[in-house]
């Protein structure tokens, strides 16, 4: 029996899907197959007024995947997500076919002293692309350009949010070095869990505060 050499693809890993096929009369054939997966490219930009076709649709999302979760994930209004887009107060991702993938916005409070980067949200067909982290950081890129000197917080219950924090260089805190202003808690009230944070008097509740305190970090430099 003449046996050929096959001459093997150096692109193709026969490590990771491969196969034989064993024919009758002692035919064999070798077949590797390897799946391959485009990384996606998006376009993170800050918000504008122009965006609020999409707002519908994060609106939407954002219910969804709160009522999915069964978790803590506040509902916001159409019209406050178009103040935020106006004010340039927001992040917005677009795949490269031009769909949208995520969005996020800050929220400030007392005279800007306090600012939150909220709402982080991503289109489920865009999920566990790395997108979140992207959104994450230019989220609070634009906090720092935005608010220099504010103390930038998150309240989350997601492990990684709280990962994607840390790594900002957010640290974890009690709620009483969050905001006291009346319209910040308000915000919770939409909240599956805002009966448990009522209970506690507003000390604590199933998600984690952190914190990024600008000032705090200049003085360990």
């Amino acid at each position: 029996m003449k046996i050929i050499n096959p001459v093997i693809n150096p692109d193709i890993n026969l490590s990771k899907k491969s196969f034989f096929s064993v024919l009758p009369q002692n035919h064999i054939i070798l077949s590797a197959v390897e799946e391959k997966t485009t990384p996606i490219d998006f376009t993170i930009e800050k918000a504008r007024s122009v965006h609020s076709f999409w707002i519908r649709e994060i609106c939407e999302v954002t219910l969804s995947s709160a009522i999915a979760r069964g978790t803590g994930i506040s509902k916001r209004s159409p019209e406050l997500l178009e103040t935020k887009m106006n004010k340039g107060e927001a992040v917005i991702a677009f795949a490269s076919d031009g769909r949208w993938a995520g969005f996020s916005f800050i929220s400030s409070w007392k005279d800007g002293q306090f600012v939150s980067n909220s709402g982080l949200i991503i289109a489920p067909e865009f999920r566990h692309t790395g997108l979140a982290k992207k959104i994450k950081n230019k989220i609070f890129e634009l906090s720092r350009e935005k608010y220099p000197n504010a103390k930038i917080f998150s309240l989350t219950s997601g492990l990684a949010v709280m990962k994607m924090n840390h790594e900002l260089g957010f640290e974890p805190v009690t709620f009483s070095e969050l905001p006291s202003d009346e319209l910040f808690w308000e915000s919770c009230n939409s909240c599956i869990n805002c009966s448990i944070l009522k209970s506690k008097e507003r000390k604590n509740c199933l998600c984690t505060a952190m914190l990024y305190d600008s000032e705090q970090k200049m003085d360990t430099v």
